[in-house]
């Protein structure tokens, strides 16, 4: 009998999207094949109490996948920690996972898709990650279906133990022996501030699991599989998440077919390299439109 791997879902204060997130995830083709651990954070403070209980009432609805559990914190650990902990905790029991966070859209194909790519990539160590997401790339139609990529995606991703366990939280061992050139190929050749959000993160002023998700797979040269067309859409960039602000950059069409082909050969395609590159390099845009971020960025900070 096939395995499907578990869904975990991190809910926090935005009802909104979290019934959008599960409204689309149980459109998906195996959602009644798929067990589902939603891990809802307790609030910071009194300001996101009411939001907090409005999300967990909303997550007891009946929903038609094969089963639902729920844990609800009893005190607010950060987003961070509860991704590291819920997803140690789930995939020990399993040995792989997908995972989604509660501002995410997916195709109906999503689940077909990770489950698929869980399945054929299973036994090859390289390959550390399947990322639903892919970036709004210039000329994407000369990509193949799916390619391998060195970077990790935290917008809806799977994974399996034997590459989990290779997480390492300690930013300070993850950093001590990298080099000039280990940190230029990490930040794509300079055109990512991937570097700087390490720096952010040791002087406190971050705390990302997916910067160090990330440099755990770099340092293993492991590889991440991204599909040509995108099974997720976040709608998380309005302003209204943790490490988010109101951005349209991002947005993408979601897939409605499945890749027909996938890499055979485990090694990181230089097309799509260079393809993600000219995107972080060109993707903030004139100075006018810089200006004009920015400023959105600062009213919406103002609000929260």
């Amino acid at each position: 009998m096939k395995s499907f791997a578990p869904i975990i879902l991190f809910v926090y204060n935005r009802p909104h999207h979290t019934e959008r997130t599960l409204d689309f995830l149980e459109k998906n083709t195996l959602a009644q094949n798929s067990d589902v651990y939603i891990y809802s954070d307790a609030a910071k403070s009194e300001n996101d109490r009411d939001l907090v209980i409005k999300v967990r009432n909303l997550i007891k609805k009946p929903r038609l996948f094969k089963s639902v559990t729920i844990v609800e914190r009893k005190e607010n650990w950060g987003l961070s920690e509860n991704v590291i902990n819920g997803v140690s905790s789930v995939i020990d029991r399993y040995d792989k996972v997908i995972v989604f966070e509660d501002d995410l859209e997916s195709s109906p194909l999503a689940l077909e898709y990770f489950n698929t790519t869980l399945d054929l990539y299973e036994h090859e160590p390289k390959v550390m990650q399947i990322s639903g997401y892919n970036l709004p790339l210039k000329d994407v139609i000369n990509l193949p279906d799916a390619f391998f990529f060195r970077v990790v995606n935290s917008w809806g991703w799977a994974t399996w133990k034997r590459a989990w366990d290779f997480f390492e939280g300690d930013i300070n061992k993850l950093t001590k022996d990298l080099t000039k050139s280990d940190i230029y190929e990490f930040s794509i050749e300079g055109k990512e501030n991937f570097w700087k959000q390490v720096k952010e993160f040791k002087h406190g002023k971050i705390n990302s699991w997916a910067i160090r998700w990330y440099l755990s797979v770099f340092k293993q040269k492991g590889l991440v599989l991204y599909p040509r067309y995108s099974f997720i859409q976040n709608i998380g960039t309005d302003g209204s998440g943790t490490h988010s602000d109101i951005e349209t950059t991002y947005a993408v069409q979601l897939a409605t077919q499945l890749p027909d082909k996938f890499p055979t050969e485990i090694k990181e395609n230089p097309v799509a390299f260079q393809s993600i590159k000219y995107f972080y390099a060109h993707r903030k845009g004139s100075p006018q439109k810089r200006l004009i971020r920015f400023l959105k960025k600062k009213w919406n900070n103002r609000r929260k």
